[in-house]
């Protein structure tokens, strides 16, 4: 019977699970087996057989029956084995009625500037109430694919005296630039030739000039004064550059320059570099010829055919890299200077390096440096500063020993950038203008009446802030505000003469309309330190010998109309606070000045 039960549950089954199971209950039953068996021996009488040996004939040998072998597959007699037929998916769909009818797309209308159109040329006129004559011309033509032309007329002068003066204080600045250029793939070049004459008065006399003069004698010395400096530039220059090559680019330019008074100059500049790759790193090369040589007809003591040549000789090569946010830049200069006339050589060593670090991306960086450098001085240059140099000054170089500065840049917000610089400055023989002593005597030197400068050199270190802000409120507003404050320390000098101690600026630019513009810059300039003796009065005092050139506030506003793309006027109000104050010892500048000009566009 319960064989039966099992053979029934063994079809019913099919599973691999249920054979393990007969297995098991085969063997609980043959353990109960056992165990009926045990117990029905234990319950028979104990009887002692006695001592008795009992002799076994044949060993007992144990035998395994024939085990019952399940099949690995059943058959399966289940009667809900029925074949499954396949599922099919269908979508039945019918039309539906909409009145839905889309628009056709169609893009937004943007504003749009038409772009304004850029002339190749144009011309600037304009008249001022002192009789002032400004104008330029500038023009350039494309010449082939390449090739093109330039030229650039400026004229600034003024044919009215400035008031209260006995001396004509009229000046002209007329100057030419031409350039011819071409523009290739793997080169580019320019060549340069100008020529530039200034003309001015030594009009500023002192206060007390002549007290004791007749008036025939006054007469006299005024109208030999009225005699004008002329100043001639002439030069010839150009530039090199390659796109690919290690010679990187070249400039080259000479100046010959000269005066009314036989003073003479000549100055040939050579600037090649090189730029190549080592280590993975760009390194740039600048190399630096760079010459001086001229002679006056003599110093301001009488001593005649005053001569000089310097020659300043250097390379200066530094490599970039970047790691993070930090950039450097390490460099270092090596100068030769010879000053030819006294057999003075001597070699130069300057620390050039810079370092930036983005401490909060774009909105502060903050950055320090040093750097170094022989600088060349010339006659040209120093006419350029001060037109009203005499004509015999002592020219030499000024070796800045360093220039170490740190400082904050960045923005505060989209619209707002600010700069904040410390620099400490140690220059050695940098050049001081200083008025120069005068003598009343009759029948000098136009400029020996104390109406002229001259140049001393001397150690100055300089403690220097500046701080800038520059705000772009829209395409429409820009204004921009700047300040200086410099402490001066000298070693020979008694003061920094004629360097002031604060200077201060600001500007802004205004679009009003797509017609009208208009604009104002005003600046500060601090008092300054001046000397000068009248070597006339007896007993010379040298401690009272220092004057004060007074600070000056000087503000400055233009508006302007686009009649067209091609023409505007404008209007220009100079000196709007009207004060006669002196930019040079003695040499006071014109009053409120109005100009009224044009300027017109154009292409050939």
């Amino acid at each position: 019977m319960r064989i039966r039960f099992l053979a029934q549950a063994l079809r019913n089954s099919g599973t691999q699970a249920l054979k393990r199971k007969i297995m098991k209950i085969k063997l609980q039953y043959f353990l109960i087996t056992l165990f009926v068996s045990a117990q029905l021996s234990a319950q028979k009488k104990d009887e002692n057989i006695g001592t008795e040996v009992v002799n076994v004939v044949k060993p007992y040998t144990p035998t395994i029956s024939d085990a019952f072998k399940v099949k690995e597959t059943p058959a399966q007699e289940d009667e809900d084995n029925t074949k499954r037929e396949p599922i099919k998916y269908s979508i039945y769909s019918f039309p539906v009625a909409s009145t839905f009818a889309p628009s056709k797309g169609r893009a937004a209308n943007v504003d749009k500037t038409a772009q304004e159109r850029i002339y190749k040329n144009y011309v600037t006129g304009g008249i001022g109430s002192y009789l002032d004559l400004m104008g330029e011309l500038y023009v350039t033509e494309n010449i082939g694919d390449y090739d093109y032309v330039a030229g650039n007329l400026k004229h600034l002068s003024a044919f009215t005296n400035v008031k209260g003066l006995e001396v004509d204080s009229k000046f002209l600045n007329t100057s030419l630039d031409l350039t011819y250029g071409s523009r290739r793939k793997s080169l580019a070049w320019n060549a340069d030739m100008g020529y530039q004459v200034q003309k001015y008065y030594w009009y500023g006399l002192p206060d007390d000039f002549g007290a004791g003069f007749s008036n025939a004698v006054r007469e006299d010395i005024i109208e030999d004064i009225n005699k004008v400096q002329t100043y001639h530039n002439f030069y010839v220059g150009g530039k090199l550059k390659f796109n690919e090559s290690a010679f990187s680019d070249m400039d080259l330019k000479y100046n010959a320059f000269w005066d009314a008074f036989g003073s003479q100059e000549s100055r040939f500049f050579a600037k090649p570099k090189f730029a190549f790759d080592f280590l993975e790193k760009r390194i740039t090369t600048e190399i630096i010829a760079d010459y001086v040589g001229g002679s006056f007809y003599k110093n301001y003591n009488g001593i005649r055919n005053q001569s000089y040549g310097v020659t300043k000789l250097g390379v200066y090569p530094s490599f970039g890299m970047k790691k993070d946010d930090w950039s450097f830049n390490i460099g270092v200069g090596l100068f030769y200077g010879a000053d030819n006339e006294n057999d003075e050589n001597k070699v130069f060593f300057y620390p050039r390096a810079t370092a930036n670090l983005k401490v909060v991306g774009d909105l502060m960086q903050f950055y320090l440096g040093i750097d170094g450098d022989l600088q060349q001085n010339s006659y040209r240059d120093f006419s350029n500063q001060n037109p009203f140099v005499s004509p015999t000054l002592i020219i030499t170089t000024t070796d800045q020993q360093y220039d170490f500065y740190a400082g904050l840049k960045g923005k505060l917000s989209n619209e707002i950038s600010y700069n904040l610089r410390g620099s400490l400055i140690n220059e050695k023989n940098k050049p001081l203008f200083v008025a120069n002593n005068y003598s009343e005597a009759p029948g000098q030197d136009r400029y020996k009446y104390g109406n002229s400068f001259g140049v001393i050199y001397d150690l100055v270190r300089t403690t220097r802030l500046f701080g800038e802000l520059k705000a772009d409120f829209s395409k429409n507003v820009t204004v921009g505000i700047n300040g200086t404050f410099s402490k001066y320390t000298t070693e020979n000098e008694r003061e920094a003469w004629n360097l002031p101690q604060i200077e201060f600026g600001a500007n802004l630019d205004v679009t009003i309309t797509e017609k009208w513009y208009a604009g104002a810059n005003v600046f500060f300039v601090g008092e300054r330190k001046d000397r000068q003796t009248n070597l006339d009065i007896l007993p010379i005092v040298v401690s009272n010998d220092i004057q004060t050139v007074k600070s000056y506030f000087d503000a400055n506003a233009h508006l302007g109309y686009k009649y067209t793309d091609r023409f505007t006027a404008f209007l220009r109000l100079n000196n709007l606070a009207n004060q006669n104050y002196e930019r040079w010892l003695n040499f006071p500048v014109q009053s409120f000045q109005v100009m009224l000009g044009a300027n017109y566009k154009f292409d050939f």
